[in-house]
């Protein structure tokens, strides 16, 4: 601020008129001599008389004159500011050099008033002109009044003082593009008697003429000067020699500078003007361009600064948004659960901060705002889109665990089916319920791909319960089945008899009926489809096959052990099971015929799964081949050739079914008989004997008879 303008205040009337003030005069040099633009300056002045806050509500009121004119003076005493003044005891001098800028007191709306450089001073010399003309056109740009400052004695003369001012004003009006209508408001100095009704028609004449001469575009060729400029006229006596009625007129004069903005107020045309937060970066921008010695673009310099201040508004909302207190306590809570109330309480977040944006961005042009609006509105959710995303995956992931509890105890109550088509709905609509209460007004964010992504987590959770349900019962009739058929088919493969395997197809059959009934009941209330059922039907009679079969094998894995234990049994007791004594009466050769055939029976019953009334001669060529071939008289090379047993699979009998081949017959019935000949042979011997004593017993009887008296 310019602290040293305060210093220059000489005068006791302007001392007394700043005392009354109620707030010190706030002022700034805003362009040096030089021409440099003082942004600091401008801001921190801005901040002081809080310009941003004014909206549209502000006027803009700026004074060209020659050097010397009283211009500082006349503004001092018009809106009490402090601009500096010159000595009249040092003589005319340049005392405003460049263009300074105050705020007027006690006047509404908030004027802000420019004191400019003074033309035709000899302190610049002929080096004058440019300045003169860009600080013109520069208070053209930006002012709502113009008050142009001229001696009454130059009224009406041709080498008046003001007239280059006036061509230099006009000259740079027409490098306005679409200027706007501005007050030009003529205050005549030092009046003389003559009355002001007489002066203004020769000033409006003088005016005329000036405009007329000022070479205009073609455009513009006809345009007459009323387009421009709304030209108003008032006269001041002099201030040294007629203080008290200077300052009676002076204040009459301050009287309509009140509500200047308002309709049929002093100021011109406001179709132009410029939000008051972005006042400094147009202005900073107008003097850049008219350094520059370019044409001003009014409506195009309206929207670039719009596009500027907007962003700067929108950059501003973000990063209030961003530190938010609220903002961040919602983006932490939501990386780790799910927060209710999130939609409504970040579209009130939204909402405000969006407010905000409108309220300091209002009185700009309206499609540049409302661009703008949207970038900032895209902005923020850009933000809270990774908040809402995670909040959904939470929703989500509560959702699910907390269906898999409800799921997994509904199933225990009501049908698997059921259960999962009741608790998929219940839970999908409170996930819709979750997801719109995470709803944010500003967008409208579909959901349906965290839903589909749940949808076909519960489907993989639903289908992996069906699974293990399914999978245990089965895994439970299988258990069942198998405890029904393994100890029954090892007995009945145990006593090995021609109703062996017609006895196993009936177990096989009614067990395995009763399982598949109980498992058809119990999958029922899965609602499967018919191949999957069949499907489920058949593995567990299939299951009942394998028991059969496994144990079969297993069986005939044993079979000489079998056969073996069949023989001794057959063969060492008697028809009561009692331990036989060789008496030496036994026919030792039809006992171990007998043993040998129920062997051969077992090997018969066992060398072939029969769980199909199809057939074979298997017992037949057993009987044949190993009974029949042991008789005397069938050993010739005739018989020998044609061995059935000389094969490897049995006839009429598929190989998956074979158990034991023929030619593994063959070798399991020669070993056998090799390993149970001992046991023949034992028995011969033992008969032996016993007859032997018996014949030793009868001689002993018969020689004691001979020498006995009874005998003789």
């Amino acid at each position: 601020f310019a602290a040293d303008a305060d210093a220059d205040c000489r005068t006791g009337a302007l001392q007394r008129n700043l005392h009354e003030m109620e707030d010190p005069c706030l002022s700034t040099q805003l362009i040096d001599g030089d021409g440099v633009f003082n942004v600091s300056g401008l801001e921190s002045f801005m901040k002081e008389v809080k310009l941003a806050e004014c909206g549209l509500s502000y006027a803009v009121v700026s004074i060209m004159g020659p050097q010397s004119s009283g211009k500082s003076t006349l503004l001092n005493h018009l809106f009490r500011t402090n601009f500096r003044e010159m000595d009249a005891f040092r003589g005319r001098s340049q005392t405003t050099k460049g263009i300074w800028m105050a705020k007027a007191q006690n006047i509404e709306p908030c004027t802000l008033v420019m004191d400019l450089e003074g033309t035709d001073g000899r302190e610049r010399g002929e080096d004058d002109t440019a300045f003169e003309k860009q600080s013109a056109l520069f208070a053209l740009a930006v002012s709502d009044i113009v008050l142009i400052n001229m001696w009454c004695h130059d009224i009406g003369r041709e080498q008046a003082a003001n007239k280059p001012l006036l061509k230099t004003v006009f000259q740079v009006m027409m490098r306005l593009f679409s200027p706007r209508k501005t007050t030009m408001l003529f205050v005549i100095r030092d009046k003389s008697k003559t009355p002001l009704e007489n002066l203004e028609p020769i000033l409006r004449e003088d005016i005329q003429k000036i405009w007329d001469g000022v070479p205009k575009p073609h455009a513009h060729k006809d345009t007459p000067l009323s387009e421009f400029f709304n030209v108003q006229v008032v006269a001041l006596n002099s201030y040294e020699e007629k203080e008290e009625l200077f300052r009676e007129q002076v204040s009459n004069l301050r009287d309509r500078f009140q509500q200047s903005i308002a309709p049929g107020g002093l100021a011109g045309d406001r179709r132009g003007v410029v939000p008051a937060s972005g006042f400094s970066f147009s202005s900073q921008q107008f003097w850049k361009v008219i350094k520059e010695n370019k044409d001003l673009d009014l409506p195009a310099h309206k929207v670039m600064v719009a596009t500027v201040r907007c962003e700067e508004i929108g950059y501003e909302k973000v990063a209030t948004f961003t530190a938010d207190e609220e903002w961040q306590q919602f983006e932490e809570a939501v990386q780790s659960d799910y927060v209710p109330g999130f939609g409504k309480k970040i579209s009130s977040l939204l909402d405000r901060c969006l407010s905000e944006y409108d309220m300091e961005a209002i009185y700009f042009d309206e499609g540049v705002r409302t661009s703008k609006r949207h970038q900032l509105e895209s902005k923020l959710l850009q933000l809270v889109n990774p908040a809402y995303q995670s909040l959904l995956g939470h929703l989500r992931t509560r959702t699910l665990e907390a269906f898999k509890e409800s799921f997994d105890k509904a199933v225990e109550k009501e049908g698997f089916a059921v259960a999962a088509r009741d608790s998929t709905q219940i839970f999908l609509e409170k996930f819709d319920k979750g997801s719109e209460d995470a709803t944010i007004q500003q967008v409208n964010w579909d959901p349906s791909k965290v839903k589909d992504k749940l949808k076909r987590d519960i489907e993989a959770h639903v289908v992996s319960v069906r699974a293990t349900k399914l999978s245990e019962l089965c895994a439970t009739y299988e258990g069942k089945l198998t405890k029904a058929l393994a100890e029954p088919v090892e007995a009945l493969l145990d006593s090995a008899s021609e109703d062996t395997w017609p006895a196993i197809r009936k177990l096989l059959q009614r067990e395995t009926t009763a399982a598949v009934s109980g498992l058809e009941s119990a999958i029922s209330t899965f609602e499967l489809d018919e191949a999957t059922e069949k499907e489920l039907l058949l593995r567990l009679e299939n299951h009942g096959r394998s028991v059969v079969e496994s144990k079969a094998r297993e069986e005939a894995a044993r079979i000489l052990i079998r056969m073996k234990d069949r023989f001794s049994t057959l063969f060492s007791r008697d028809a009561d099971s009692m331990p036989r004594v060789w008496t030496g009466k036994e026919d030792i050769k039809a006992i171990t015929k007998t043993a040998r055939s129920a062997s051969m029976k077992l090997l018969s019953t066992m060398a072939a799964i029969r769980l199909e009334e199809d057939g074979d001669n298997i017992d037949t060529t057993l009987s044949l081949a190993l009974v029949d071939a042991a008789r005397p008289g069938t050993t010739d090379r005739s018989i020998q050739s044609l061995d059935p047993l000389a094969s490897s699979s049995w006839e009429r009998v598929p190989e998956e079914r074979t158990l034991i081949s023929p030619v593994q017959c063959k070798s399991l019935w020669r070993q056998f008989k090799a390993e149970t000949e001992y046991t023949v042979t034992q028995a011969i011997a033992a008969q032996g004997s016993k007859q032997e004593e018996q014949q030793l017993a009868a001689s002993s009887m018969g020689a004691r008879c001979d020498g006995c008296p009874w005998f003789q």
